[in-house]
C-alpha cells in the first residue's frame, strides 16, 4: 500500500465519520463544525487526485464562506436555552434501509459494468503525465494565443461587484 492509498483511506474514513456526525449530532452548532471537517477531508481527497485548484476552492468557498454563513445564521436565530437544536426524525430506520439499498446498487453497478475501470493506475504515474492543474487553468484564463476566458472572467467579476453594491444599498439603514 503506497502513501497515496493510505492517505485516501484516512481521509475517507474521517470524511464518512464526520458526515455521520453532521446528521447525527443533537446540537446544530456541533453539526456545523463537523461539516467543516467533511469539507476539509473532501479537499484532501482532491489534493490526492492532483486537483489542487479545486481543493483550494473547496477550502476557501465551502469551509471559509458557506460554513461561516451557516454559523452566523445559527447565531442570529434564537435557539438559546435549548439542549437539542437538531430534532430527531423518527424515520431514520427507513432512511438506513434506503441508503443500504442504494449502496448495494452502486457496488453492483461498479462490479458488473462494462465501463468500469479494471486496470488501476497509480495516481503518481498519472500526475507525472499531466501538467499542473493551476498552471493549465491560468493558461486557459490569460493565454493570448489560445482561446482566452479573460472576457467571461471579467464579466463575472463585474456582475459580482454589482451584486455586492446592490446588497450594500439594500441593507443600508436610512
Amino acid at each position: 500500500m503506497d502513501l497515496a492509498t493510505l492517505l485516501f483511506w484516512i481521509f475517507a474514513v474521517i470524511l464518512v465519520g464526520a458526515a455521520l456526525l453532521v446528521v447525527g449530532l443533537r446540537n446544530i452548532v456541533h453539526s456545523a463544525l463537523a461539516l467543516v471537517m467533511v469539507f476539509a477531508m473532501a479537499a484532501g481527497i482532491y489534493v490526492l487526485l492532483s486537483a489542487e485548484f479545486i481543493a483550494i476552492v473547496q477550502i476557501l468557498i465551502y469551509v471559509g464562506a458557506v460554513t461561516i454563513l451557516i454559523l452566523f445564521a445559527l447565531m442570529l436565530t434564537r435557539i438559546t436555552g435549548r439542549t437539542q437544536t437538531n430534532p430527531t426524525n423518527r424515520l431514520w430506520p427507513v432512511a438506513a434501509v434506503i441508503c443500504a439499498a442504494v449502496g448495494v446498487a452502486i457496488i453492483y453497478a461498479v462490479n458488473t459494468s462494462q465501463h468500469a475501470v479494471k486496470n488501476v493506475v497509480s495516481a503518481s504515474e498519472v500526475a507525472k503525465q499531466l501538467p499542473n492543474n493551476v498552471v493549465r487553468i491560468g493558461q486557459l484564463l490569460y493565454s493570448p494565443t489560445n482561446y482566452s476566458y479573460v472576457l467571461p472572467f471579467e464579466i463575472a467579476s463585474l456582475v459580482l461587484l454589482v451584486a455586492i453594491v446592490g446588497a450594500i444599498v439594500i441593507g443600508r439603514e436610512d
